[in-house]
């Protein structure tokens, strides 16, 4: 009680009774009756009373100081709590992947290795993020290596100028019917391609392998059911195999990152048409989803918008995901709102990728878009292949690498040697190899040249192969259904789905997947 608290304070800093009325204006034995409980100090007193001794009426009152005064709340210095902070959405706590993307991009920064994994491995806190802020500006602007061979340009008039010179005939679109067809596939197949790796997404291969064998299901042909898995299987995988969505247990296709990110392409071109600007798109990111629907390089783009950082500026700021994975996943509407033109599905997709991602982080989803605008009139998969690049700079990384799969592939390199050297190069272990862009693009593309077509081998194969299973076996199937559309999918493959795909967008929830197709084939006929 305050008598007795008063009572503390008064000898703790060594005052008298007679010295405490002294300092309050009162008579000693108001001071005597305060603390034998025979009275309370009015009002003004105790507020006098806590500031003397930097106290709160809290702990005056009720012993329990869970507040502080206002001075005490201007004179301390108010911090978050570090340790709770998500990875997405702190620079300081995944460094070395801004080192190893610096190294990628040619930055001459190797001599700071040495102070990256020293603030590295720092414990979380004030300090630490100070250290990072630093590491931030200095990096920064730090200029190219001499001897680096790549020239990556990130703004759409340099990307054009640096695209090679690749043309194609792309004058002779579908039919009405077929397209229909096409697009039908196209939505069909990304879903279920998605759907195929969503219950491994994140699973290493050396545990994927042997599950699929462990089921009967290895070269993998099929969905991997959970009828097929029990607890003693379970307990088998560090990989927790349990609680995902089997095919053989939903009533549609789930919630998917995948998904949601076609179906918010399709609302954001519904409402700013065809020249939606880059803030349209964060605009409609912020208004449809919680941020815990988006990861990595979104994730931080995200944060950035509210922060007040605006496109471009949002995908540079405090971003070491600017080049993986999370762009290319998002362009599939681009390329299949644009049947016969590349270079405006791959416009588009830019402008879509320039919010959250820079150089090949951006012609990720600028390949596919336009790799699926080809694919509406080409059949070959090759050139459909071709047409992709061609939007893209051939003094890119990722069109070095594409190529060279390709070269190696007209040269007889079979499929178990081309996914293999794709390990080689890019290790799963690691998140900067599993969720780049050039890991996960080699494996598109690898299995779009080995699949030869076969919707059920190609999606197999991209989720088969690791990596970022769910994303590549959705692009994959997107592609190969625009090219053979909806009568190259067998129906077991969209049997589970129910003509329904769930979402995590506001306002939107589950859609019918055949109103879908009709509202894109309402945005392929509009100007």
């Amino acid at each position: 009680m305050i008598h007795n608290r008063l009572c503390e304070l008064r000898k703790k800093n060594n005052l008298s009774q007679e010295q405490l009325a002294d300092v309050f204006g009162v008579s000693r034995q108001a001071v005597q009756k305060w603390e034998n409980g025979s009275s309370v100090p009015e009002i003004g007193k105790l507020i006098a009373i806590g500031k003397y001794f930097h106290v709160s009426m809290d702990l005056l009152l009720c012993n329990d100081d869970t507040r502080t005064t206002e001075e005490l709340r201007l004179n301390k210095e108010i911090t978050p709590n570090y340790e709770s902070m998500q990875i997405w959405e702190s620079y300081s706590i995944d460094l070395m992947t801004e080192y190893k993307q610096c190294m990628d991009e040619g930055r001459d920064i190797e001599k700071l290795k040495p102070l990256f994994e020293a603030v590295s491995s720092l414990p979380q806190g004030k300090e630490k993020e100070q250290f990072s802020d630093v590491i931030f500006n200095m990096v920064f602007n730090v200029p190219q290596r001499e001897d680096y061979a790549f020239y990556e340009p990130s703004t759409l008039e340099e990307i054009q100028f640096s695209r090679p010179d690749l043309t194609f005939n792309l004058s002779n679109l579908p039919s009405k019917e077929l397209l229909q067809k096409k697009i039908r596939g196209a939505w069909i197949g990304r879903i279920c391609g998605c759907l195929l790796g969503k219950p491994v997404e994140c699973i290493k291969t050396n545990e994927l392998i042997p599950l699929l064998k462990e089921t009967n299901n290895y070269p993998m042909y099929r969905y991997i059911r959970q009828a097929e898995l029990s607890e003693e299987l379970y307990g088998r995988y560090t990989f927790n195999i349990n609680n995902h969505l089997y095919p053989d247990v939903i009533s549609c296709a789930p919630v998917d990152d995948d998904t949601n990110y076609t179906v918010m392409a399709s609302y954001i071109i519904e409402h700013f048409g065809k020249d939606f600007k880059p803030y349209d798109v964060a605009k409609t990111w912020l208004e449809k989803q919680h941020k815990d629907a988006f990861c990595t390089a979104e994730r931080i783009a995200y944060r950035n918008f509210i922060n007040g950082y605006m496109p471009p500026d949002s995908a540079i700021y405090k971003n070491p995901y600017r080049e993986w994975i999370g762009a290319q996943i998002r362009g599939d509407y681009y390329g299949y709102i644009n049947p016969g033109n590349p270079e405006g599905a791959a416009a588009m997709a830019w402008r879509d990728a320039s919010i959250s991602h820079t150089k090949n982080g951006i012609y990720g989803e600028m390949f596919v878009a336009a790799t699926l605008a080809g694919a509406v009139v080409l059949n070959d998969i090759k050139q459909i292949i071709q047409c992709g690049l061609s939007q893209i700079p051939k003094t890119s990384r990722l069109f070095a690498r594409v190529t060279s799969l390709m070269d190696e592939y007209e040269k007889g390199v079979s499929s178990n040697e081309c996914f293999a050297k794709i390990h080689k190069l890019y290790d799963e272990n690691i998140s900067h190899g599993w969720c780049h862009i050039l890991s996960n693009a080699e494996i598109v593309v690898a299995a779009l040249l080995y699949g030869n077509l076969d919707y059920s081998k190609s999606i197999c194969m991209a989720v088969e192969a690791g990596f970022d299973t769910d994303c590549n076996g959705a692009t994959v199937g997107s592609i190969i259904g625009m090219i053979n559309g909806i009568d190259g999918i067998p129906a077991e493959w969209y049997k589970p789905i129910h003509d329904t795909l769930d979402t995590s967008l506001f306002g939107i929830g589950k859609v019918k997947i055949s109103d879908m197709i009709d509202l894109t084939i309402k945005h392929i006929n509009v100007n």
